[in-house]
């Protein structure tokens, strides 16, 4: 994929206060009306003349642009991968990297982003928009900057933040513990099983207690390889057997991610635990995981969920649906053993679940 670099024009001296990369993708952030009234990207390389704000920042800012700007419906794990390795390959050139996404899959790709990078020590900020950064009311322009400004943070020449995050509306959260749940209002992102990490007012005021901290051990290790072969099911009152029948037969299948009612419970159709027992002996993983924003899957606390870890189903704790596809696409395709896989899914391996 070959990238459009551009460097920012700021008020940076020959020795700046720090150094960020901006990685843009696509997405609502940088669209702009054309001349026949309708929104299309704008170039990127024009983003001071829409936040003039930017030229006062002591910063050395570049931004890498995607070929093509991705509507973040399309974004799909060779994009994951994508921006994975231009952090890598930039990783001992900057100070911190804010990344420009679409809202739709924002917190799939800081969830898989979280995986991939392991043993980061400086912060990956996603950030985007609700309204295009063309027009007066956008949300994009106190987005960004304040996204530089927490990309850019340090204590004592040591990165505040050491991990990915998502910044949006004034409140910067743990990347694979945020989820996407309003489409019509600012305060698009919510974090409901994992504090906020920091609040942006007069001050930002970080959360310190809840941010990862700092390993000056810690070498970046770059995990490129992503299986989908991972399919989500919501389960709903009079869902059909012919319909899960079809999805668990699926040709190489290899997870399935049960999106069950409250604290873990699902049907107790004997033909529904049958398939869930059919599954789990040909290998296919089972991973349960709540519809509620809040709150965790315990299974065996009601008696429709005793009968799960009998049949071999793995609960996902407070894991969120985003973080746990990101999480088995990027185990799986680890090329670890079976049960080292049953391992790490019941347990933190990024901070994603308690």
């Amino acid at each position: 994929m070959k990238y459009k670099i551009v460097n920012l024009n700021t008020s940076a001296t020959t020795n700046p206060k720090s150094s960020v990369l901006i990685i843009y993708t696509g997405g609502t952030f940088g669209m702009a009306l054309d001349e026949t009234g309708s929104l299309a990207p704008f170039n990127f390389s024009l983003v001071i003349e829409k936040i003039p704000e930017l030229k006062a920042f002591d910063l050395k800012i570049t931004v890498i642009s995607f070929p093509e700007p991705e509507d973040s419906s399309n974004i799909n794990t060779r994009h994951w991968v994508d921006l994975g390795y231009i952090i890598y390959e930039n990783y001992s050139q900057y100070d911190g990297f804010v990344v420009l996404h679409g809202t739709d899959t924002m917190a799939f790709t800081a969830s898989a982003l979280s995986f991939m990078l392991e043993g980061l020590n400086k912060p990956v900020i996603f950030t985007g928009a609700q309204i295009p950064i063309g027009f007066l009311r956008s949300d994009a322009r106190e987005n960004l900057i304040t996204a530089l400004e927490i990309a850019s943070a340090n204590n004592d020449g040591k990165p505040i933040v050491n991990e990915v995050c998502v910044y949006f509306n004034y409140f910067l959260l743990r990347g694979n513990r945020s989820q996407k749940l309003r489409s019509s209002t600012f305060a698009a992102f919510e974090s409901e099983n994992y504090p906020k990490l920091a609040e942006s007012g007069v001050f930002i005021e970080y959360n310190y207690a809840y941010l990862r901290p700092h390993d000056p051990n810690e070498k970046l290790k770059f995990n490129s390889h992503f299986d989908d072969n991972v399919a989500v099911v919501k389960l709903y009152p009079g869902i059909p057997q012919s319909v899960l029948e079809q999805i668990f037969n699926t040709e190489g299948l290899r997870a399935v991610i049960l999106e069950t009612f409250g604290s873990g419970n699902t049907m107790k159709y004997d033909w529904f635990l049958s398939l869930l027992r059919n599954a789990n002996e040909k290998g296919i993983f089972l991973y349960n995981v709540s519809q509620c924003i809040g709150g965790k899957v315990i299974q065996g606390r009601y008696e429709t969920s005793k009968m799960l870890s009998d049949i071999g189903v793995l609960s996902g704790s407070d894991i969120t649906t985003e973080a746990a596809l990101a999480k088995l696409m990027f185990l799986l395709g680890s090329g670890l053993s079976t049960e080292r896989v049953k391992d790490l899914l019941i347990r933190p391996i990024r901070g994603e679940m308690t």
